[in-house]
């Protein structure tokens, strides 16, 4: 096949898929990424205005996710929209769907306050919840360093920051249009320990 013919097949097939995953927007990538690499980053809304008490927390976990991934970006749903990822404040022990959501999915964060009734950091339990919602399972037990080891960490724990283990799978789990078309697995995690 002449390859005037595969760029032409390329093409039709990137804009098909790009087509199909819906609403992806550009978001701002870290300093020294192409265009390309920005352009294809997902948005994400969350909607915390029913997670009173926890909004510092979720600033705090959302901005990390953001400063340590490219290809997936959280950003705060404006009132009266519908964002993928619903925060709620619970008196329970934190849990999540586990996704990863697309835009146009939804996926809820329910953040316990048992949990920090117990101890645990705040931030940690945001980052850690948010991490469900983006396709990470739990890793229990496991060390502090590991942001989805939860709760198996201890209160002692206050690590917000995924690994590269973890990032890298997030990373991939929004890697490309045709990602986005995968749908979230549904099931609830709950973390407590």
């Amino acid at each position: 096949m002449p390859l005037g013919t595969w760029l032409k097949a390329g093409t039709s097939a990137t804009a098909l898929a790009l087509a199909m995953a819906g609403p992806a927007t550009a978001a701002t990538a870290p300093t020294g990424e192409s265009s390309a690499a920005r352009a294809a980053a997902v948005t994400l809304r969350y909607d915390d205005s029913r997670a009173a008490g926890w909004e510092a927390a979720i600033a705090a976990g959302t901005a990390s996710w953001n400063a340590n991934v490219s290809n997936v970006q959280l950003v705060e749903a404006a009132p009266g929209t519908v964002a993928e990822i619903v925060i709620v404040a619970t008196t329970g022990w934190p849990q999540a769907t586990l996704g990863p959501v697309r835009p146009g999915g939804q996926v809820r964060v329910e953040l316990g306050s048992q949990a920090v009734d117990q101890g645990y950091n705040k931030t940690r339990i945001a980052a850690h919840e948010l991490g469900h919602s983006l396709g990470l399972p739990d890793t229990k037990p496991g060390p502090c360093s590991q942001l989805m080891s939860g709760s198996s960490a201890g209160t002692a724990c206050t690590n917000a920051i995924p690994n590269a283990t973890e990032r890298s799978r997030v990373q991939s789990a929004y890697a490309s249009a045709i990602a986005a078309l995968v749908p979230t697995d549904g099931r609830t995690l709950v973390d407590a320990p």
